[in-house]
């Protein structure tokens, strides 16, 4: 298992920006904290002071929605907060020009998260194209089939973008090697069965699942849906995990927020969550 790790390592001299932050919170100790909003949500300009709101409080890493009208892993709240963005006249393009005009203050990790269609409709080497141009780390292509994966990674990857999967609490053995095997950047291990939302209690597989993870791969693994509390934060850290993924709490507090007052409630919400990933 440690020739395979070490042959793992070497196959990857050239880190992405994602590995590189994971390495940096790794030499520090650091679990990484990684919100996830959705562009457009109330506005494209409010998803702007957002997003450096959440970097000026402590994310390491931010996952950036792109609104679809079928989103399919997304439970409610993020399914409102896309219908609302969607309203607002977000699209795929001016969420890469969002992002390309904050390059020079942006200084994290941007994984965009968008559905298999919509980068087909766009076409794939252009979308990869104009991120990359844009400062994007990493995507997220949640209905993505496996067995295009390893295709679309090499596409991905030949523009500096990490393509990253995700393993979930149903996925077989095999096929979580498969996974392990083509993701870049992490591992994204999905805590729950079902879409994405709040839930009160978090899966005790979560752990047997991330020490599966770990010995499959040295890739890191961070866990997402379901994560709203200091306490999931806390349980994550001691089950191994390299990083939090934090969704529909935050969505839901941009959704029921004044326009006014909405900047500071998530930035108040991210440091209270970085506290947590602190301890």
């Amino acid at each position: 298992m440690e020739e395979n790790k070490k042959s793992q390592i070497s196959k990857n001299k050239a880190l992405s920006k994602i590995n590189e932050k994971f390495l940096e919170l790794k030499k520090s100790k650091k679990l990484a904290l990684m919100p996830f909003i959705m562009a457009g949500d109330p506005n494209i300009e409010k998803t702007s002071e957002i997003l450096l709101k959440l970097q000026e409080k402590g994310a390491d890493l931010i996952e950036l929605g792109i609104p679809y009208s079928d989103p399919l892993a997304d439970g409610p709240i993020i399914q409102f907060s896309a219908s609302k963005a969607l309203l607002s006249g977000t699209t795929a393009i001016k969420v890469i020009q969002l992002l390309e005009s904050l390059k020079e203050k942006l200084h994290i990790p941007i994984i965009l998260f968008t559905y298999f269609n919509p980068v087909l409709s766009f076409g794939l080497e252009k979308f990869c194209d104009l991120a990359s141009k844009a400062g994007v780390a990493g995507i997220i292509i949640p209905d993505l089939p496996l067995e295009e994966a390893s295709k679309f990674s090499e596409i991905i990857s030949s523009y500096s973008i990490d393509l990253i999967l995700l393993v979930a609490p149903t996925t077989p053995f095999e096929r979580m090697k498969m996974i392990s095997s083509y993701t870049k950047g992490f591992t994204y291990l999905v805590s729950v069965t079902g879409v994405t939302g709040e839930r009160n209690e978090m899966e005790n597989r979560v752990e047997s699942l991330i020490i599966k993870l770990k010995d499959i791969s040295i890739k890191p693994v961070a866990v997402g849906f379901g994560i709203s509390s200091p306490e999931h934060i806390n349980r994550v850290r001691r089950w191994g995990a390299d990083g939090v993924i934090i969704g529909s709490a935050f969505v839901k507090r941009i959704s029921n927020s004044d326009e006014l007052e909405v900047v500071d409630r998530i930035g108040n919400f991210c440091e209270l969550m970085r506290k947590a990933a602190d301890q």
